[in-house]
């Protein structure tokens, strides 16, 4: 349930021209947390952020790859959502940091303490 509202608000983000284009990717962040959370319940949350993390970051940089069939499926829209157009840094860093909220919401910890 939570997945389809974090895929909402991320999709409605885009379309909302007074909302920061990085709250669509933190929200990108958190929905991959999400999935890969309920995919591997038993994971613990720094395992989980670690395979949701990697995915993103796999995923931003497949937007350096240039093929005509890749260009193809990105360029509908289920594969523009997914895949995305055009890699940037900031992106990288809004994925980083909706990991992390997702880390010390999970975790119910304070920021900066270290995590075991």
């Amino acid at each position: 349930m939570f997945i389809l509202i974090v895929i909402a608000a991320g999709i409605l983000s885009r379309k909302t021209p007074l909302i920061p284009l990085i709250v669509g990717d933190l929200l990108y962040a958190v929905m991959m947390f999400l999935i890969i959370r309920f995919l591997f319940i038993r994971l613990s949350y720094l395992k989980t952020a670690f395979i949701s993390l990697s995915i993103c970051y796999l995923i931003e940089l497949s937007q350096l790859y240039d093929a005509t069939w890749f260009n193809s499926i990105r360029n509908t829209t289920f594969g523009g959502l997914v895949l995305g157009h055009g890699f940037l840094w900031g992106d990288m860093a809004a994925y980083t940091l909706g990991t992390a909220i997702c880390v010390m919401l999970f975790q119910k910890i304070k920021p900066f303490t270290p995590v075991n």
